[in-house]
């Protein structure tokens, strides 16, 4: 989900550009008037762009993804719930816009607007904000400017906020890591995963990745191990003696200390089980949708402290100045080289595509993130 973030950084006032009494601008978006399953209930809706006043600003998309929280929020199933309202001043029923997460261009301001200037790129201020449009006005309250950067493309700006993000914060936040430590995820070719690999890698960490087995597994090894993994194991080696002596071999004496859990079921606890003493387990998701059974002894002669991470949760209780910080460090990785852009597949922006494109998304089919180029 997409992270909450507000502007703070004051732009100069001669980069200013008026506005007029009314927009001349026709947008686009997908949109819904109530929940359900995606392909039924989204539909293609063109509007009039609200004309721009003194306190806001116009902006212009040029891509979002489709992510899976995405579709919970249209079917009602995520914890938190889109705004319905009329878009444009000739509408007459209350819409959604489906998308949380993308990058527009600032393309005009009012002359009240301080915090941002005409050229400017920013991503969404607000979880379920509705990204699946090639415009939007709004208070300048509702985007959060992005820090100038080279070498960062549209795709990894436009992608930043969810899955970039959560491995920083999760890798930073629950273990005083140095160099030299291991960290264990399950889950480690998916979006998340791929971002902790990285940024550990860039940060000198080492990391124990598990993957669920599959035929072309030394493929797979091979591509993660070329990201920074240190080491991979499929999840039906890894409660095995040989995995567990292989392992005992690697990390030695100093056992991770934080794990990483987005599958749930056998192989999540499986892994528990290497953490040392004192160690932190951090659930951020259940692909698998089995639960996390932990056995006593984790919690009684370890003292392994269980948790869960949401990253839009950590932004509603952190400062400007600290989501701001966070974006800053995980750009300059981008800019480094040190993060990859993520594969992915660009959708056209017609309304059988995206529906198409979401219907992927469910049912696991799609190849890579899905984008949508506006």
């Amino acid at each position: 989900m997409g992270l909450l973030f507000r502007t703070f950084a004051k732009a100069p006032r001669q980069w200013r550009r008026g506005y007029s009494s009314s927009s001349d601008i026709t947008a686009s978006a997908m949109v819904y008037t109530d929940y359900g399953q995606p392909s039924q209930v989204l539909k293609w809706h063109s509007y009039r762009l609200p004309a721009l006043t003194s306190n806001t600003v116009q902006v212009k998309f040029i891509a979002s993804p489709i992510n899976p929280a995405d579709v919970n929020m249209i079917q009602g199933a995520y914890p938190i719930k889109p705004t319905f309202q009329k878009l444009g001043v000739e509408d007459d029923q209350l819409l959604a816009v489906g998308g949380n997460e993308g990058l527009a261009e600032v393309i005009a301001v009012g002359d009240q607007v301080s915090e941002l200037k005409v050229g400017d790129q920013v991503v969404m201020g607000k979880t379920g904000y509705g990204t699946w449009r090639t415009h939007a006005t709004g208070p300048a309250s509702d985007f959060q400017l992005l820090p100038e950067a080279k070498n960062v493309t549209d795709i990894q700006k436009a992608t930043i906020t969810v899955n970039p993000c959560t491995a920083y914060r999760m890798l930073k936040d629950f273990v005083n890591l140095k160099q030299g430590d291991y960290v264990i995820q399950n889950g480690g070719n998916s979006a998340v995963g791929q971002a902790v690999i990285q940024i550990a890698n860039a940060w000198g960490l080492k990391t124990i990745n598990v993957v669920r087995n599959r035929p072309e597994i030394d493929e797979l090894r091979k591509e993660l191990m070329d990201l920074g993994a240190t080491h991979v194991v499929t999840d039906e080696e890894l409660g095995s003696h040989e995995t567990r002596s292989l392992i005992k071999s690697w990390v030695g004496k100093d056992k991770p200390l934080l794990g990483l859990n987005c599958v749930g079921g056998k192989s999540a606890t499986d892994m528990a089980r290497y953490l040392g003493e004192n160690g932190q387990y951090v659930t951020y998701g259940a692909m698998s949708r089995k639960p996390l059974s932990l056995p006593a002894s984790l919690l009684i002669f370890k003292n392994i402290s269980f948790h869960g991470f949401w990253v839009s949760k950590w932004s509603d209780v952190h400062t400007e100045e600290e989501r701001y910080a966070m974006l800053k460090d995980v750009v300059d990785l981008m800019s480094q080289g040190k993060l990859a852009e993520p594969k992915w597949t660009q959708v056209k922006w017609d309304e059988d595509s995206m529906k198409t494109s979401v219907d992927q998304g469910i049912s696991g089919f799609a190849t890579g993130k899905q984008i949508v180029l506006f």
